[in-house]
């Protein structure tokens, strides 16, 4: 696997409120923990959301995303597939449903949509059958879960609404925003950030 962000440690400065730094949530390894992946997210999508937005983490894990939300005034919930990480949410005050994608929830009712995705390429042989590799592990072109997610949030949006997906340039940006064109989904890039081994981009999509 890569030696980007899924595997890294990281810390954040200015940490505010009860939310918990970084650094002191990289302990728990059954369940994906932020890093500069988690962080690029929670920023980008943090400047673009008004108190009230109703507002959906995929995948939320930890929590962390969800909760910057709503330390931003966002109504903020999160939905996972993994129990353990519904529970550490939910212990961090995140309200999470178990569930699958966008699945559980009704259509057109959120503002903002956001997603950290497992997005490591992986070959088969080297999967590993448990919850981490389940947060880690984006298949072997890295979108394992990048591109159900997009057949499928257009229902969840809101009229105005939009969904930020945080890809990384293993799994091929430019290929991510030519599937979701031809699913009448329009695109572009808000952010990136340079790292030793890969680029992390948050892509924008809305419907035309």
């Amino acid at each position: 696997m890569s030696d980007g962000p899924k595997e890294r440690d990281a810390t954040e400065d200015g940490d505010s409120g009860d939310r918990p730094a970084l650094a002191d949530q990289r302990d728990v390894e059954s369940v994906y923990q932020p890093a500069e992946d988690s962080d690029l997210l929670a920023r980008t999508a943090r400047e673009r959301v008004a108190a009230g937005d109703r507002v959906l983490d995929v995948g939320t894990g930890s929590g962390y995303v969800a909760a910057v939300l709503a330390e931003a005034g966002a109504d903020a919930v999160g939905v996972d597939v993994s129990p353990l990480a519904c529970r550490q949410a939910a212990d961090i005050g995140v309200p999470v449903v178990r569930g699958d994608l966008v699945s559980p929830f009704r259509d057109e009712v959120f503002d903002l949509v956001a997603f950290n995705p497992p997005y490591l390429p992986t070959p088969p042989e080297q999967e590993w059958d448990d919850w981490m590799e389940h947060a880690l592990s984006g298949g072997e072109d890295g979108r394992r879960l990048v591109d159900p997610f997009l057949d499928t949030v257009g229902r969840v949006l809101a009229p105005g609404g939009e969904a930020l997906v945080l890809v990384s340039s293993l799994t091929d940006p430019e290929a991510v925003r030519e599937y979701a064109s031809e699913r009448n989904l329009v695109s572009e890039r808000l952010s990136a950030e340079k790292h030793p081994y890969e680029e992390l981009v948050v892509l924008r999509f809305a419907a035309e």
